[in-house]
């Protein structure tokens, strides 16, 4: 049997086509879990740029191969998201009926294929709202007017370490608006390789405490190794949930979000969930790339305004305490606990 895979239409992530010849001749077709959408794994990781212009990649998560660093363009013949038909990897005449299959499939609208939406059930609370027809970086899923974006797995890790972040971010000038004391805790949640966690163990000192936050095991893992291999003993990694950070209660002086918020799929709960596990006069931080400018080059679900960002936590026993300006790309947005959560 001679089989001959088929590229996806542009959107699609989870399935893929095959098409395969039998001994007489015949083609038959079969819709495949699809582990990597394109052509090659290694093409698969450029294919989704966070960055409008090249940047942070949201590679398939069953990606396997080593990843090529994602500012590298794929050329467009290469790669499904500039690619919006079908490429056979044989040139054959086909039936008439599976003629028509075909053309089903390349008139399919993107927008449908790219709607990989969280169905509402009975346990989802109302205030949020699933569409179909949706941006294709998002997950289909709205929370107060802003659609949730979706997650960089860790197999674009090393994009958190590259070595012109410092220059392009500039998180130094970020840990020293943080003002942080000796002695403090601080939680980092969403804190990938530690790339902050690190930074801001230092602010803290010994006697500090820091709970470096994941939901992805393997993200634990690179952040571990790199804290043991720095010699930094203060770190205090917490494998968490979609819904709950797993703080001690009543345990941080400070939690910050570096990039993360808008990619939570349950920001309701998560924020309830953070605030069990800030003190009362505790910070809430914020740092996301600026929404209101259209020049920072990052694709739109990725950033957040300062609006909506106050608009979200606007139900939660929180005061705004500042919004500052000294990034680049990204504001810094403090909050400060008022009183506990009410029962």
């Amino acid at each position: 049997m001679n089989g001959a895979a088929l590229q996806p239409v542009r959107g699609s992530s989870l399935f893929r086509w095959t098409c395969s010849r039998t001994m007489n001749g015949s083609i038959y077709y079969t819709r495949v879990i699809n582990e990597c959408a394109w052509g090659s794994r290694r093409r698969a990781q450029e294919c989704a740029p966070y960055r409008q212009h090249g940047g942070r990649a949201r590679t398939p998560v069953r990606a396997e191969s080593k990843r090529t660093h994602p500012t590298q363009r794929s050329k467009p013949e290469d790669c499904a998201c500039v690619n919006s038909g079908l490429n056979f990897g044989m040139h054959t005449r086909l039936p008439r009926n599976l003629s028509c299959l075909a053309a089903f499939v390349l008139v399919w609208p993107a927008s449908l294929l790219s709607a990989q939406t969280t169905p509402a059930t009975n346990s989802e609370p109302s205030v949020y709202e699933f569409r179909e027809q949706h941006d294709r970086d998002g997950i289909g899923k709205f929370y107060l007017g802003r659609e949730i974006a979706q997650v960089m797995g860790h197999q674009a890790a090393d994009w958190l370490e590259r070595p012109e972040r410092e220059a392009e971010e500039k998180p130094s000038l970020a840990i020293e608006a943080l003002n942080l004391k000796p002695g403090e805790t601080v939680a980092d949640i969403g804190a990938g390789t530690g790339y902050y966690t690190r930074r801001l163990a230092g602010k803290v000192g010994t006697n500090g405490t820091v709970f470096a936050v994941e939901i992805q095991q393997e993200m634990l893992d690179l952040l571990t190794n790199k804290m043991a291999e720095l010699n930094i003993h203060n770190v205090k990694p917490v494998l968490g949930t979609v819904t709950d950070p797993r703080l001690p209660a009543n345990s941080t002086d400070l939690i910050l979000m570096v990039d993360v918020y808008h990619e939570f799929d349950h920001p309701r709960e998560m924020t309830q969930a953070m605030l069990k596990g800030l003190k009362i006069g505790g910070r809430l931080v914020f740092i996301e790339f600026r929404g209101e400018d259209p020049q920072v080059p990052i694709k739109p679900l990725h950033k957040m305004t300062e609006a909506q960002v106050r608009k979200e936590m606007a139900p939660f026993p929180l005061e705004w305490v500042q919004t500052l300006e000294v990034l680049p790309i990204q504001h810094i947005i403090v909050f400060r606990k008022k009183s506990e959560l009410p029962p």
